[in-house]
């Protein structure tokens, strides 16, 4: 697909269906522990793939990287009665559990329990252990900053929208409806124009994080 080599695309799939699963059932976890049901009642408290994966957007991680999956639904009336901060920490249990991911992978690889060198039955379709966590690792680090990005419909909006001041608070409720079609022209036009938004954004984090968690083992 688009070039991907098949140890490369089986890697995505697993990794698309695993660290998007457990990112939408993050936060329709929490949100449930704010009181909040609709989660629960959309069928969104459950880690099975299938009740989360977007076509679109899993298609996107694959060929690209990157990718979404189906938003959870919450009301923020009922968080907002148990806690002025209670949709901030919905939003941000998402971008959080791709973090606790990548750390997770990465302790054997800092460790050193698996290696570039370690070996598994050869095969021409199956990724090494090293190729697939390296993959997982970088791809769930892509997530979570992407995610954090405050930009609607991402999650960083509703958590720096927690944060502001009042008037940029105010500022963000103006152009929230806009932010879609601004996630859309960074995206995919801006790229064509040899401006790339989102490496200008995420480019002093991605690499300071992979080597807070790899060092110099990976």
């Amino acid at each position: 697909m688009l070039g991907l080599d098949l140890p490369t695309l089986i890697s995505r799939i697993i990794i698309l269906v695993i660290a998007f699963s457990v990112h939408e059932f993050s936060h329709a976890r929490v949100a449930d522990w704010f009181g909040d049901d609709t989660p629960r009642a959309n069928g969104r408290l459950t880690l099975n793939p299938l009740s989360h994966l977007d076509i679109f957007g899993s298609l996107m991680l694959l060929v690209a990287g990157f990718g979404w999956a189906k938003p959870v639904p919450v009301n923020p009336y009922v968080l907002s009665r148990r806690s002025p901060a209670a949709l901030m920490w919905v939003s941000l249990a998402g971008p959080a559990s791709n973090l606790l991911l990548a750390i997770l992978a990465a302790i054997p690889l800092r460790l050193e329990w698996v290696t570039r060198s370690t070996s598994v039955v050869s095969t021409s379709f199956l990724p090494s252990p090293y190729a697939f966590l390296t993959e997982f690792i970088f791809i769930n680090l892509l997530l979570m900053l992407f995610n954090l990005l405050p930009i609607a419909p991402l999650d960083g909006d509703k958590i720096f929208g927690y944060f502001a001041p009042p008037p940029m608070a105010r500022f963000l409720d103006k152009i929230r409806p806009y932010g879609p079609i601004v996630l859309l022209l960074f995206l995919f036009v801006a790229p064509r124009l040899g401006v790339d938004v989102f490496g200008w954004m995420m480019s002093p984090a991605l690499p300071n994080l992979w080597y807070l968690l790899l060092g110099g083992s990976a």
